[in-house]
């Protein structure tokens, strides 16, 4: 095989296949970073698992101090849930466009060369 077929397979071929899991693993890293999914799984969790026991006798005040408390655990908990998904969301999006750019913009380097050559030529003459 040709040294210009190996390198139109490495340029059109392998390069973008690195490019591309490259990118996919940019896109997962920021996922596990900001750890969406886990996020996701315990929306309506405690936050931080605090949580005030009922007891295992009744007493009234008692029980509405717990669920008070074990409520403003949980709301706080799908505050910050939130806030975090939406701003590991927000990240994620750069990194999509980013990788988009480079991805495109692998496959007109070397018609920007070429036009470079030309267009440097043309300034000599």
């Amino acid at each position: 095989m040709s040294i210009h077929i190996q390198y139109l397979t490495w340029h059109f071929i392998d390069m973008p296949k690195g490019i591309l899991k490259g990118w996919k693993n940019f896109l997962v890293f920021n996922l596990n970073y900001f750890s969406i999914p886990v996020l996701l799984e315990t929306f309506f969790s405690y936050w931080h698992g605090y949580r005030y026991s009922y007891g295992k006798h009744f007493m009234p005040t008692r029980y509405f101090e717990a669920f008070v408390f074990n409520a403003f655990s949980r709301i706080i908990g799908i505050i910050l849930r939130i806030f975090f998904i939406f701003l590991g969301l927000l990240i994620e999006i750069p990194i999509f466009f980013i990788g988009l750019i480079v991805f495109l913009g692998w496959f007109i380097l070397p018609f920007l060369l070429i036009a470079g050559f030309f267009l440097g030529l043309g300034m000599m003459i």
